[in-house]
């Protein structure tokens, strides 16, 4: 199984996996790049996957369920136009000859989900398609939920396996990693990770796919126990309680980032 991550709009990645002669992709926002990868490689869509509600994620919908007759599958929780199958968690997906699990992991949009590969047949590493619950050294807003919420998702995600794959949806790495460092400048793994994205992102490369086990060690949201990492949040304005719980310096952390420059 080939997983490709396919640019789209400035930051955006459709993520696409095929076998050879089939494909499917995840929360196409755009058509057009689905279509000229499609036609690049001599693949026939097979199905689309749909994490969460966003423009930017099901712009393309529309297009491409003109072109194929495959399943369009999303969330059960929220209004999508074109879904064919709605899943929620527990649900399992058939496709490629794969199968995928359903997590719900709401905190972005009120109905977010993943989907899980966790066994691919090539005998590869799993694969976590997240949509905007995990980035690379950080996390999405909070448009519909809690943090109570996204830290109980995130907990149900940092506990997969530490090989698998995390295909978010945005190439927010680099933005990601300057306000890491400002929250846990005294951590090693990061500043390692902030050297090999920049090298990435010189030659045009993507950051993604990330690893579970990567984002352990250098994702400030992740690591809300960390000493440094708790420090950083308790110095915050409004300040908190030296007693404050994870899920109150997550909060704090999710506020300076929408905040930070």
């Amino acid at each position: 199984m080939k997983l490709v991550a396919l640019p789209a709009f400035s930051d955006n990645y459709i993520w696409m996996l095929h076998d050879g002669s089939r494909a499917l992709v995840v929360d196409p926002g755009e058509a057009a790049p689905v279509q000229a990868a499609l036609t690049r490689a001599g693949l026939k869509l097979a199905g689309i996957l749909v994490t969460h509600h966003h423009a930017d994620h099901v712009g393309g919908l529309a297009d491409l369920r003109s072109q194929f007759d495959g399943p369009v599958i999303g969330p059960a929780a929220e209004q999508i136009a074109g879904i064919d199958l709605e899943v929620a968690e527990g649900d399992q997906v058939e496709m490629l000859d794969q199968r995928f699990e359903v997590l719900d992991v709401p905190g972005h949009t009120a109905g977010h989900i993943a989907f899980l590969l966790r066994e691919p047949s090539d005998g590869s590493a799993p694969i976590l398609f997240c949509g905007d619950t995990l980035f690379s050294g950080g996390c999405g807003r909070l448009f519909e939920g809690t943090p109570a919420q996204m830290v109980q998702s995130l907990d149900r995600l940092i506990a997969l396996p530490a090989e698998t794959r995390v295909c978010c949806a945005h190439e927010y790495t680099l933005s990601n990693l300057r306000f890491a460092q400002a929250v846990e400048p005294g951590n090693a793994d990061l500043a390692a990770y902030v050297d090999w994205c920049q090298a990435q992102r010189a030659k045009s490369l993507p950051t993604l796919p990330s690893s579970i086990g990567t984002e352990r060690r250098i994702n400030p949201f992740l690591r809300c126990t960390e000493p440094e990492v708790r420090a950083s949040a308790l110095q915050q304005q409004p300040p908190l309680a030296d007693d404050a719980d994870r899920v109150a310096v997550f909060a704090t952390l999710r506020q300076w980032k929408n905040e930070f420059r």
